[in-house]
């Protein structure tokens, strides 16, 4: 078994020592495999966007460990860590955050640009051609409809090549058709580049999806499944 991700130990407490102290995350041990579809579910504040947060380096544990690959995310520097964050994971949230001034390719080849390394035309085209948004590419974010303008943010998401993809309710603004296409295409691009995709949803049959299911409730994995 290959690993892509590993928790150990992880927590997270807000305003801890305080009155208002919140253990949002409890101490948690997970395995990642690569290439594989994981599904967090659990109830609003339950910890599912906490523990997702932490995956990704975008927020700071209380205590425990994050290993993606052989380096241990918290060790590192902020220099090192915002370089593994832009290389190694990609990020696809309910918010398509795209920049409206700029192009549909100029949205998606940003991560590339801000790294400072040369586009990969190939893979590009094989990208937008799997999401089928190469007529897309010259057009405005505001001309796109929202499900166009999520495959663009996966496009984006993918583009750096991560090993890991994560997925904050990334169907969340669609309507049920647009949501299930936008679904199938971030999980079959990413099967086709052998990504890992974490995807924090309340929907069960969103989660049903996924080939291990992970459940959260208080900040705490109650359960994991495979499907």
């Amino acid at each position: 078994m290959k690993l892509a991700l590993e928790t150990k130990g992880l927590a997270k407490t807000y305003l801890a020592g305080t009155p208002q102290e919140v253990q949002a995350l409890k101490p948690t041990d997970l395995q990642f495999e690569v290439g594989k579809f994981y599904a967090v579910i659990g109830k609003s504040g339950s910890g599912k966007s906490t523990l997702l947060h932490l995956l990704g380096a975008l927020d700071t544990p209380t205590a425990g460990e994050v290993w993606i690959g052989d380096e241990n995310v918290y060790e590192l520097n902020d220099r090192d860590r915002a370089r593994l964050r832009r290389r190694r994971i990609g990020f696809v949230f309910q918010a398509y955050n795209l920049l409206m001034e700029h192009s549909v390719r100029e949205n998606i080849t940003l991560p590339v640009d801000l790294d400072g390394r040369d586009l990969d035309e190939e893979y590009f085209d094989k990208i937008v051609d799997s999401l089928d948004i190469r007529d897309q590419l010259h057009k405005y974010p505001m001309q796109l409809s929202g499900g166009e303008q999520q495959r663009v943010a996966i496009a984006r998401a993918l583009i750096s090549r991560p090993n890991i993809v994560l997925a904050d309710e990334p169907t969340g603004n669609l309507d049920t058709k647009n949501g299930e296409i936008v679904l199938e295409l971030l999980i079959s691009t990413a099967k086709a580049f052998n990504q890992t995709v974490i995807l924090v949803t309340h929907d069960l049959d969103i989660a049903s999806r996924a080939e291990r299911l992970i459940v959260i409730d208080n900040g705490f994995v109650s359960a994991e499944h495979q499907s």
